[in-house]
């Protein structure tokens, strides 16, 4: 019985200690200190873009008033120019007219009567042929040179000589040119150097951006910069040299590709070469929802349609590829065919319609050819063997180089199109 008040004494000390405890580990909680070690994540800055160059005057559709049916408008929209439904939001087509919703009110389009005949010509620049005396311009794709590198597009081995998707573009157009003009086409050179055709620089956009993000460091706003110098006011001018300086009847954008699994050109001078080739046509379609909700977009889309401009792309693209395929061999390359950025054409794996902004803004039809995985093994040393007349050994086979091979292909395309126009 005397042990019990000593027992009780003991039990009241324990609790005493352990209460102390757990409070001392609750103060250190709430006034631990992180570690030099560890990193906090900075905060994300919304960076806000300048606006862009492009303007868009709904009023210069008027000209094509009652040219194209209801049934016909909303076929291209619906097979050709957009993925989803979205369209929907700012584009309500009755049996009558198109409403079409823009910045400043909405923009009507009257219909052309179901089962009218609709008018021979509508309002364009560009014309259909014959190949004699047809103004094609050659846009050699991206720009190479000291640009290259910033532009991503180069890559290599130190021990090589880097590959530069601008200069191959500028020598295959060179290659081009002379071929189309013996056929008679009077031919012109989008970019016949390897530097930029726009006067203005990442400095220019820099300092927009930092005018529309005050207070935000230049180490955050250059890649935007960057990116609006190469990606958009080059192709900006470009289009303004085609449409306004040129004005052709066909533009021909030359580029090559390369795999993904390259590394998206990540580590430029640790290339990852690759088996797969192929080829594959792009035609300007396929716009996303965030594109047809864009003005700007949404009228160059219109504009397309109205001009008629696709189906004079898709004649041509089908028997151009196919004789590309004939002088290459190359295979397919196939999107996703639940892709929401990309729409086959007519059923041809080598046909896709994408939303670019250079076949949107050249105001003509356009092919855009992407041949070639400049990452394969076998390109690979094609490219590293360069430019060179005739044929010669490379990579165990007897060849001519790619870009000969490239502006062959192309030439022997466009002759065998309007040779079989000419003679309906």
């Amino acid at each position: 019985m005397k042990s019990r008040p000593l027992i009780v004494s003991l039990v009241f000390t324990a609790l005493i200690i352990l209460g102390l405890f757990i409070l001392k580990r609750q103060t250190s909680k709430v006034t631990k200190v992180p570690a030099p070690a560890e990193t906090i994540s900075p905060p994300v800055v919304p960076i806000k873009h300048p606006p862009r160059d492009f303007i868009p005057e709904w009023s210069a559709l008027d000209a094509y008033q009652n040219t194209i049916t209801a049934t016909r408008f909303q076929e291209m929209i619906e097979t050709v120019y957009t993925v989803g439904d979205t369209w929907k939001e700012v584009i309500a087509i009755s049996t009558e007219e198109a409403t079409i919703q823009t910045e400043d009110g909405d923009f009507i389009l009257k219909f052309l009567p179901e089962g009218a005949e609709p008018p021979a010509s509508v309002e364009r620049y560009w014309g259909e042929g014959p190949l004699a005396g047809l103004h094609i311009a050659i846009d050699p794709g991206h720009i190479g040179g000291k640009f290259a590198e910033v532009e991503e597009r180069q890559f290599g081995f130190p021990e090589d000589k880097p590959v530069r998707e601008g200069e191959m573009t500028l020598q295959t157009a060179k290659r081009l040119k002379p071929l189309l003009e013996e056929m008679g086409a009077k031919v012109s050179l989008v970019r016949s150097k390897n530097a930029p055709v726009t006067k203005l620089r990442t400095k220019d956009f820099l300092q927009m951006y930092r005018e529309a993000n005050p207070g935000v460091p230049d180490g955050l706003l250059m890649p935007w910069a960057t990116r609006r110098f190469y990606r958009r006011a080059e192709i900006v001018e470009r289009a303004r040299i085609v449409n306004e300086e040129l004005k052709p009847d066909l533009v021909l954008c030359l580029h090559y590709n390369a795999s993904s699994d390259s590394g998206a050109w990540a580590d430029p001078a640790k290339p990852i070469l690759v088996d797969e080739n192929h080829y594959h046509m792009l035609m300007n379609g396929a716009y996303t929802s965030g594109e047809v909700l864009d003005e700007g977009d949404r009228f160059q889309m219109v504009e397309r349609i109205l001009q008629r401009i696709h189906e004079r792309e898709a004649a041509l693209a089908k028997v151009v590829a196919s004789v590309f395929v004939e002088h290459t061999g190359l295979p397919p390359y196939m999107y996703d065919p639940n892709s929401s950025r990309a729409k086959n054409v007519d059923g041809d794996p080598y046909l896709w319609a994408r939303n670019l902004l250079a076949n949107r803004s050249y105001t003509c039809p356009v092919l855009y050819f992407e041949p070639w995985v400049m990452n394969n093994k076998e390109v690979y040393a094609r490219i590293q063997a360069g430019d060179y007349d005739g044929v010669k050994e490379v990579a165990g086979k007897e060849r001519p180089s790619i870009m000969q091979e490239y502006a062959t292909a192309v030439a022997a395309g466009i002759e065998k199109f309007y040779s079989s126009v000419e003679a309906e």
